[in-house]
């Protein structure tokens, strides 16, 4: 035996973040992190390296709460243009080092530096792939 689902209310589609190219996306993230005192921001483009995202900006905070104010001015930045962030993760941790912001096309890595110095994400995604002859 099934359980009956009500039927749906919903007669409109889904409303969808509208298509902005990455490049404008990290624009506007490299802009609101400018505007909050973002420390040793540093952008990549990883087209050639990965294939989930083309673009990865980081950036230190210097307190959790710094943190989190800066992915909460990128989250609203962009919402403020149209785009919504897919995902936000480690915001709601009380002591938290590290918060993503994934837009997609742009992935924000926030961190505290303690936390970037010991991951080394940017040396990691700067790396020559496997196999290059560069």
């Amino acid at each position: 035996m099934t359980a009956k689902q009500p039927p749906s209310i919903r007669n409109q589609p889904v409303e969808q973040t509208p298509p902005m190219p990455a490049e404008e996306i990290l624009e506007y993230a490299v802009e609101a992190l400018d505007g909050i005192k973002a420390v040793d921001l540093v952008t990549l483009d990883v087209r050639e390296r990965c294939n989930f995202t083309d673009y990865m900006v980081f950036a230190s905070g210097t307190s959790n709460r710094h943190l989190k104010a800066m992915a909460n001015e990128v989250v609203k930045a962009l919402k403020e243009k149209g785009m919504r962030a897919i995902n936000v993760e480690g915001e709601d941790s009380a002591q938290t080092e590290w918060v993503l912001v994934d837009f997609i096309d742009v992935v924000v890595h926030l961190m505290m530096p303690e936390t970037r110095a010991l991951y080394q994400l940017e040396k990691l995604w700067s790396a020559p792939a496997a196999g290059s002859s560069s």
